[in-house]
C-alpha cells in the first residue's frame, strides 16, 4: 500500500488536540498561553521528562509529549499537521508544503525513552530543525 496524505479528519484533528491539551494543562490556567510560543512548548515538553512525570511505560503520555514537540517544529519551521496513511495505520505527521518532507513528531520521543535513552529536548529539537531543513534543500 502506498502512503496516502490528507488533512486531518475529525477523528484525527481530536485526537491531536486531546494529546496537545495532555501537555499545555501542566500549565497553570494563567499561564496557558506559554504555550503559544515555540520556547514554552519544549519548556513544558522538557520539564514532564526532567521531573520523571511519565514512564518509559506510558506510551500514550509520552506520544503527548510527541505531539507537543511536533507543534514546537511546526511553529518554528511553518510545517503543516496531515494524516498518513499505510499498511501500519495512519498516524500524524508534519509536511513541509512543497516538498516530499514528512516528519512523525508523535514517536520521536516515546521511542527513545522506551529504548531506556535520556532525551535532551532543545538538542532533539535543534537535530530535527537541522535534519528538516537539509531534507526540504535536496527535495524540493
Amino acid at each position: 500500500m502506498d502512503q496516502i496524505i490528507e488533512a486531518l479528519n475529525q477523528e484525527d484533528s481530536s485526537d491531536v488536540e486531546a494529546k496537545r491539551d495532555w501537555v499545555r494543562n501542566h500549565y497553570e490556567p494563567q499561564a496557558l498561553h506559554k504555550y503559544d510560543t515555540v520556547e514554552g512548548k519544549l519548556a513544558v515538553v522538557d520539564a514532564i521528562l526532567s521531573n520523571g512525570w511519565v514512564n518509559p511505560e506510558d506510551t500514550l503520555k509520552l506520544q503527548c509529549l510527541g505531539i507537543a514537540f511536533g507543534d514546537a517544529l511546526a511553529q518554528h519551521l511553518g510545517l503543516d499537521w496531515v494524516a498518513v496513511e499505510d499498511e501500519y495505520g495512519r498516524d500524524p505527521a508534519l509536511r513541509l508544503e512543497g516538498t516530499s518532507v514528512l516528519v512523525f513528531p508523535m514517536t520521536s520521543i516515546s521511542k527513545r525513552i522506551e529504548q531506556g535513552e535520556s532525551v535532551d529536548v532543545y538538542d532533539l529539537f535543534n537535530g530535527a530543525c537541522a535534519t528538516i531543513n537539509d531534507s526540504a534543500q535536496h527535495s524540493a
